[in-house]
């Protein structure tokens, strides 16, 4: 297949990079100025769990324009939350037919979160992968699951297609059957763990608490309300996270889940990110549903959000 990724942040490069090395072409989209900004090669060092455990350290090429034409089999994008809109503005304008997998973390309903492109030429998906990019040196990995909604009336083929795909490249995938309400309990997560990182500095620095993830179980609990109100499903980790004793939480994420040398762990310590979007839209949903967060809105405090969530 031939394959265009939607910029060329940390989850595209390395799911770029797997694809290629199954033999599908793989080129990616940057805006203009970027190109020159990148050059030609990134610095690759990073932890493949496809198959056992295997370090990927080399000076890797990659072919980048700044158009996007509609020659392409499948188009990825994977971005920040707060850039879909923008590139499903721009994919809607210059996609053509092809079909487009949105692999990343979202917060408003699917439909209204990819405007003005057609929920029929979408397919929905989240990577199994983590790390950071700096000075053109991407530091991070990769695990051997992928997550990818079932297939809905009319994206079937598209479905088939990008099943295909990463199997092709040895992935797994994990066939979620209610997409939104699995992307709404990771994004209530992913706000727990910023309202840590608000705290802490960073999210490295998460890992030399011990009870940081203690915390991210107490935010967890306040935003189980938000998600009832939206008609989300509690799912498997929401309910681990908002049932266990906070005290036996920390230990068990602490000792288990990013135990020293564990992929997770690896992950966060080279996650070089400081957003606190995520916060900001659970806070900002909550208010329209009148559901207080004092956790949250604590740590937006002194913040450039704290003031446009007072002002509205």
């Amino acid at each position: 297949m031939r394959i265009l990724f939607f910029g060329r942040g940390v989850i595209s490069t390395q799911y770029a990079w797997a694809f290629e090395q199954a033999g599908h072409i793989v080129e990616f989209y940057v805006r203009k100025g970027r190109k020159e900004t990148f050059g030609s090669h990134i610095a690759l060092e990073m932890w493949d769990a496809r198959r056992g455990k295997q370090f990927i350290q080399e000076s890797w090429k990659i072919n980048l324009h700044e158009e996007i034409s509609p020659n392409y089999d499948l188009i990825i994008a994977s971005v920040n939350t707060e850039q879909l809109p923008e590139a499903a503005r721009i994919l809607s304008t210059t996609a053509g037919n092809n079909p487009i997998l949105i692999f990343n973390n979202i917060w408003q309903d699917l439909k209204s979160s990819i405007l003005p492109l057609s929920m029929n030429n979408v397919v929905f998906g989240f990577p199994g992968a983590g790390g950071g990019i700096e000075d053109n040196r991407l530091r991070g990995g990769f695990l051997k699951m992928i997550f990818l909604e079932k297939p809905r009336a009319g994206t079937e083929q598209i479905n088939k297609k990008v099943k295909e795909l990463f199997e092709s490249a040895h992935f797994k995938i994990n066939g979620i059957k209610d997409m939104q309400s699995w992307l709404w309990n990771h994004y209530a997560m992913n706000a727990a763990m910023e309202t840590e990182v608000l705290k802490r500095g960073s999210f490295p620095a998460l890992l030399n608490h011990r009870d940081s993830f203690a915390n991210v179980g107490k935010s967890m609990r306040e935003m189980k309300p938000v998600l009832k109100a939206r008609g989300a499903k509690m799912d498997a980790i929401t309910l681990l996270l908002t049932k266990i004793p906070s005290a036996l939480l920390g230990l068990l994420f602490n000792k288990v889940i990013f135990a020293k040398g564990s992929l997770p762990r690896l992950f966060i310590e080279y996650n070089n990110s400081t957003s606190s979007f995520a916060v900001l839209e659970v806070v900002r949903e909550a208010k329209k549903l009148g559901i207080p967060l004092p956790r949250l809105t604590l740590a937006l405090e002194n913040t450039e959000q704290h003031t446009a969530i007072k002002n509205g």
